[in-house]
């Protein structure tokens, strides 16, 4: 009776250590996360077959899909090949095909091609205009707060962003700076989970120096700008 009684308790120990080490529970302690991340990695890129393909827990189709941008990137890149120019021929080349073989199954006694009906739902266009208008409104909001002159630090923050954007984009062409981040989702995300700790641990390191770094400066020279209705943190 005595032995069941620590089987029990030890495989209730077992099953409680084991919780606390889930990764749902990991998030739920007072640990610094980067950008507050309150949920695993996986689940932060939708869950599901894209993030298996981003993490690459499944090796074949990560290597397809990445493979097929950077010879999509090479072809347009290196052959000086455009998007429109592209499509077009695509479309040029699939109608012909189509449009002969309609034809000539008739000759050849062949039954034709049965060409499915296609149609976008309603429901999809208005889910993705309702996203959409979601998102821009927010911008606008942001763009308001900033023009009227009433957030000092966000003015900073976004014209910081777009400078910097702006220096990125000198270097490099459109095409270049999408592959570069379609690049990043299959190597950042997967570098962060292999090395989510030190990461973060870094990342908390910086933003206690940035926050001492602001509050200098805040203290220096945002405070003696004389500007009407300035928001405080």
């Amino acid at each position: 009776m005595e032995e069941n009684f620590h089987d029990s308790s030890s495989s209730d120990s077992d099953s409680d250590d084991a919780k606390l080490r889930s990764p749902a529970n990991s998030f739920k302690n007072n640990v610094y996360r980067l950008f507050g991340r309150e949920q695993p990695i996986h689940k932060v890129l939708g869950g599901g077959k894209p993030a298996d393909i981003f993490l690459w827990r499944n090796r074949r189709s990560s290597g397809i899909a990445l493979g097929a941008g950077t010879a999509l990137w090479l072809f347009f890149e290196l052959l000086e090949y455009h998007l429109i120019t592209l499509l077009c021929h695509l479309l040029i080349v699939s109608l012909a095909a189509l449009f002969l073989w309609s034809n000539a199954s008739v000759f050849i006694h062949k039954s034709p091609l049965h060409i499915p009906h296609i149609a976008i739902p309603e429901e999809c266009i208005v889910e993705i205009a309702s996203a959409l208008r979601i998102e821009i409104n927010r911008g606008l909001v942001v763009l308001r707060e900033i023009g009227t002159g009433r957030d000092l630090k966000k003015f900073l923050s976004v014209t910081g962003g777009l400078w910097f954007i702006s220096v990125i984009g000198n270097w490099f062409n459109f095409l270049t700076l999408f592959y570069l981040g379609f690049l990043s989702l299959f190597t950042l995300p997967l570098l962060y989970e292999k090395y989510e700790d030190q990461v973060d641990a870094f990342g908390e390191k910086a933003m206690i120096e940035i926050k001492k770094q602001y509050a200098v400066f805040d203290a220096k020279v945002l405070s003696q700008i004389p500007i009407a209705g300035l928001k405080k943190d």
